[in-house]
């Protein structure tokens, strides 16, 4: 009796089909994807150089949506609050996540309930954290309230509804949900140290401190660029958490290119402007991924 694959090769052609079966049920999926992700990214820079408001028109004019937008204060304010969010949430993320990892790092007993801990709100979604974060920091409903039902009436903590603090409650609550996934990141670099080099850094008289400071922490250099990588993106595409828990405000206090660009597009009709910012948040994350992307593929070159 003859198997399947003797029938298959008794078969003129059949082989060719088994070959390239994987292309043909792979390959829709692939040129859809390509259509809908780059389609989309091309028509958007296409756009931006249009004077496309409610609706797209498609007659060029050059960089005036670009002037424009660099014109217009609440962009600034967008960028401002980019960067201070972005800063302290990759340098907080960084830190944390590093102290978090090296506690762990320590062989403590219940390691795998507390690192369940720490990873868990980044189980959560951006718009959850916003919400549960929302609530604790209104000062009707959250900390403030509670510490003055403690007996200390005259404490305030309004950051929520301060223009100036606003921004800081995003970085808090992104600290909280984006530490646990970097601790991870560098707990597995940690785990992956030769313990003979430990052990000889320890007979050369080696402290805890200079071992990590001098030794360690060298090593994580390829895990701290992608924890780097990857926090930047989140803080670039930041969106739907500042939607949860600020709405962009007070009035336009906490504004980042993301929310800029929603409130323009699908609030103010500047469907042109609108682009114009989403091609310079393109221009950001390419800037930062092109040249990571060259570097690993240059290493890889025999």
């Amino acid at each position: 009796m003859r198997s399947a694959e003797g029938k298959s090769r008794s078969r003129p052609g059949g082989w060719r089909l088994e070959r390239w079966l994987p292309q043909l049920v792979v390959s829709p999926i692939f040129a859809l994807s390509l259509f809908f992700v780059y389609g989309f990214i091309a028509w958007t820079v296409y756009i931006s150089f249009t004077r496309s408001r409610m609706m797209p028109v498609y007659d060029l004019i050059g960089l005036a949506q670009y002037e424009r937008l660099w014109a217009t204060p609440r962009w600034h304010v967008a960028l401002e609050n980019l960067f201070i969010f972005g800063g302290l949430f990759i340098a907080g993320c960084l830190v944390i996540g590093l102290m978090l990892a090296i506690f762990l790092d320590q062989r403590i007993r219940a390691e795998g309930v507390l690192r369940t801990i720490y990873l868990y709100p980044m189980a959560l979604s951006f718009i959850v954290t916003g919400t549960a974060w929302k609530w604790i920091l209104n000062p009707g409903l959250g900390v403030e309230k509670l510490v003055r039902d403690m007996g200390f009436p005259d404490f305030t903590f309004g950051w929520l509804v301060d223009p100036q603090m606003a921004i800081y409650t995003v970085v808090i609550a992104g600290l909280w949900q984006s530490s646990g996934y970097v601790m991870a990141l560098f707990l597995a670099g940690l785990r992956s140290v030769d313990d003979e080099i430990l052990k000889a850094a320890a007979i050369d008289g080696a402290g805890p401190i200079r071992t990590y400071a001098g030794i360690v922490l060298p090593m994580l250099g390829p895990v701290l660029l992608s924890a780097v990588i990857i926090l930047t993106h989140l803080a670039v595409k930041s969106f739907d958490l500042i939607i949860a828990l600020t709405g962009g405000g007070p009035g336009y206090a906490t504004d980042v290119p993301a929310t800029f660009m929603y409130a323009y597009a699908f609030q103010r009709s500047e469907l042109g402007m609108a682009a114009a910012s989403a091609v310079m948040m393109l221009a950001t994350i390419l800037a930062i991924m092109v040249p990571y992307l060259y570097s690993e593929l240059r290493e890889k070159k025999p």
